[in-house]
């Protein structure tokens, strides 16, 4: 039995859809309060439903008992309820989970996390702790760093509106990054279930080329054969919203903003060696956002 935390997330989700679809037996770990179109679709799957809060310890461990590897995607980032912060769902919540599962003889853990970050700030100290927790748990660790997921960075919601031909650019847009699809984390999270060179692995990850920002828009400009308005969010506004944050989640947006400004370079030569996978590139994912 696999326990999936964050199974309603965007990434969680894509886990469970190839776990049952690789017939593997799963339990979802969710609220009371999560959204109930999607826990529907977690049972039409075949999944084992767990009630329960990262926050609520006992909870935790009632939703481990019996299981034997767990996968985490869980965060607050992107669906906040009452209660939830970087501090106590991202930390303490992911830090439960670690805990409550060496105690029930969970055998496996695979967390899903972001690769580093130059820049301080609290969701990537909340992530680092964590990673750090989990190595020394005793239990067979996967860490995985993925870059960007395309999905949350190259869509309308941080102002990629390729709907409407508009790319907001933070930073010079010149810097490389290897962009990933969320569904290929998805699949580097379920194969490292079986995969040796897995265990005890902390493995970056990255899409099948690195681009820029900007290379990124002229990708988008050819498949939709139309020229994007262009608007950049310059450094010098990223570092001020961060200096001037005024709590922890605010503070981890502009580092992330920064991050991507940065960019990052992930070789993923040698990881597909040992996970020959077949990876969403920019162009893809433009072409089905058509």
């Amino acid at each position: 039995m696999i326990l999936v935390a964050g199974a309603t997330g965007l990434l969680g989700g894509e886990i469970c859809r190839l776990l049952a679809a690789a017939g593997r037996p799963f339990r979802a770990f969710v609220r009371t309060t999560s959204d109930k179109s999607k826990v529907a679709q977690l049972r039409a799957l075949g999944a084992e439903i767990a009630h329960g809060d990262l926050k609520e310890r006992p909870s935790v461990e009632a939703a481990c008992k019996g299981v034997n590897a767990v996968i985490s995607t869980a965060s607050s980032t992107l669906s906040r309820r009452e209660g939830d912060s970087i501090q106590t769902v991202d930390l303490e919540g992911q830090l439960n989970l670690i805990d409550a599962a060496k105690a029930t003889g969970v055998t496996q853990f695979i967390l899903v996390s972001f690769s580093p970050s130059a820049l301080e700030f609290p969701l990537q100290a909340a992530k680092r702790a964590v990673e750090e927790r989990l190595k020394q748990s005793g239990l067979t660790y996967t860490i995985l760093q993925p870059t960007c997921f395309m999905e949350i960075w190259l869509g309308p919601a941080l102002g990629f509106d390729f709907a409407n031909g508009k790319a907001q650019i933070y930073g010079s847009g010149r810097n490389k990054l290897s962009w990933i699809s969320s569904g290929d984390v998805a699949k580097f999270a379920t194969e490292s279930l079986d995969n040796p060179a897995a265990r005890n692995a902390v493995i970056e990850l990255g899409g099948p080329e690195s681009l820029s920002p900007l290379e990124v828009v002229g990708v988008f400009e050819r498949v939709q054969g139309r020229a994007f308005e262009i608007q950049h969010v310059p450094e010098e506004a990223l570092l001020e919203q961060k200096k001037n944050a005024t709590d922890p989640l605010q503070e981890s947006f502009a580092g992330l903003m920064l991050y991507y400004s940065a960019g990052n370079v992930i070789d993923m030569r040698e990881t597909l060696r040992k996970f020959p996978l077949q990876l969403v590139s920019v162009e893809d994912y433009a072409k089905a956002s058509r």
